[in-house]
């Protein structure tokens, strides 16, 4: 059996449902409320899919190209903990995704679903949680029905945005996301770390 509260507590820092918030709110500003809805069903169902088409074939695409597994998660831990670091220091989630809204069709894929809710960072995220050598599969069902819980944290922080929105603001957005980065810097070191021990057979 898994640690529940610890793996939705890492799902939670690299989806990031608060740092959404902001975003959706930007991409939705000129759409009446029925219309909100369908896009944060629409975004959360496509963002679940890919993150489940990550769980499901990561590893497999992993083996054909014949790239260990060890090697990966060193590398997704990197990745993890310069994607963190950018959370902490950097343009924090809304900020950085905003703007890209300015750019790009405002649509439920772009920037909702990819890159906002299903990141890079949660698509690693996902491979990492449910490595077949690791866990059993009854671990990375519980696995998955977790990061699916904190897909629903998301539509219903979507679905009352705009409530939400009025008490923190884009500043208390940010500030949620850093520490949500701080979290999943300590996460990504400790893949490193797990990846290395394996890498080597220590």
């Amino acid at each position: 059996m898994i640690d529940y509260v610890a793996t939705f507590i890492f799902f939670f820092a690299v989806i990031d449902p608060i740092g959404t918030v902001p975003v959706f709110i930007a991409v939705t500003s000129k759409f009446e409320e029925s219309v909100k809805r369908k896009i944060a069903i629409q975004a959360t169902l496509v963002s679940s899919l890919i993150l489940l088409f990550f769980i499901i074939a990561g590893e497999v695409i992993l083996n054909a190209i014949g790239v260990p597994l060890a090697s990966f998660q060193i590398a997704g831990g990197i990745i993890l903990f310069l994607f963190a670091l950018t959370m902490i220091f950097g343009e924090s989630k809304p900020d950085e995704e905003i703007k890209n809204i300015n750019s790009s069709s405002e649509t439920a894929i772009f920037p909702l679903s990819v890159p906002s809710i299903a990141s890079p960072g949660a698509m690693l995220a996902a491979v990492l949680m449910t490595e077949n050598a690791q866990y059993s599969f009854m671990q990375q069902l519980q696995t998955t029905l977790t990061m699916l819980s904190v897909m629903a944290v998301v539509l219903l922080l979507m679905l009352a945005s705009s409530f939400i929105h009025r008490y923190i603001g884009n500043s208390g957005a940010s500030i949620i996301s850093r520490v949500m980065g701080l979290i999943l810097s300590s996460v990504a070191v400790n893949n490193i770390l797990e990846g290395i021990k394996l890498y080597f057979s220590i």
